[in-house]
């Protein structure tokens, strides 16, 4: 499975940004990460960061969706959950690669 993500973000006003891999340490507007790690591990947090914030975007549009909010809509609602999920899935998977990755190269012989 090859997961990519776009360059730039553009989503709706509601949701945050797609977590982004690609140059060391720059974000989706081609900034410098707020947090100065670079390379590989700088992505990952900054990738872990933005599926943590979808999660919490989706769980507070529901809350409000419950308390009948008339200013957040069930259809954005639906469609923030739906991108929180896909975020996690693909956490999940990369998770699992590592794991994996890390297993072979510790039962490799020297």
């Amino acid at each position: 499975m090859d997961l990519r993500f776009p360059s730039t973000a553009t989503l709706s006003p509601l949701s945050t940004r797609t977590p982004q891999i690609g140059k060391a340490g720059t974000g989706a507007a081609g900034q410098t990460s707020s947090t100065g790690s670079a390379g590989f591990s700088g992505e990952l947090s900054n990738a872990l960061k933005s599926v943590s914030a979808a999660q919490n975007k989706a769980t507070q549009m529901q809350q409000e969706v419950q308390m009948e909010n008339p200013n957040v809509s069930l259809e954005d609602t639906m469609i923030a959950i739906q991108k929180a999920q896909i975020g996690f899935q693909a956490t999940m998977h990369v998770r699992n690669r590592m794991v994996q990755a890390y297993t072979d190269i510790m039962n490799m012989q020297v």
